[in-house]
């Protein structure tokens, strides 16, 4: 089942890009976060979402945000498509899927690629607004716009 506008976010445990242990609650509940899902790292649609999220990222430390991706990658491959593009935000390790199982996203695309949406939560821990498009390129605009209202 998925999670829906106005529920709270799931706790969940997963690894960074550098190998340390993540725990949502360090973030979740304590400010605004947007959480987004994406296929796999150095994709090209994967590559223009990941860009333009570190292209606004400042907009969403000025909102008081943390930006946070994640996918089935392993931390390594996350570190070397952080380093390449030089993406200053969080990137999760979700290798056994479990994240994306406890916010209900399910494959597209014939279900062969993992789903890519994106979640909005407010500094309570809840999910103020979310988008689900195979479309990359509108998840941050999405995203911000969200952000943005909860001043």
């Amino acid at each position: 089942m998925s999670i829906e506008k106005g529920e709270k976010v799931p706790q969940f445990e997963l690894k960074d890009q550098e190998g340390n242990s993540f725990n949502s609650e360090s973030i979740v509940g304590k400010k605004p976060a947007v959480i987004y899902f994406y296929p796999k790292d150095f994709t090209p649609g994967c590559t223009k979402e990941a860009c333009s999220f570190r292209d606004s990222y400042e907009d969403f430390k000025e909102a008081g945000a943390e930006v946070i991706g994640i996918s089935n990658d392993s931390e390594k491959s996350h570190a070397k498509f952080a380093k390449k593009y030089k993406l200053p935000f969080i990137l999760l390790s979700d290798p056994n899927g479990r994240a994306r199982k406890k916010f209900g996203i399910k494959k597209s695309l014939l279900g062969l690629v993992p789903g890519r949406e994106t979640f909005v939560i407010d500094a309570e821990g809840q999910v103020i607004f979310k988008f689900n498009s195979l479309d990359a390129s509108k998840h941050m605009k999405k995203a911000l716009n969200a952000i943005k209202k909860l001043d």
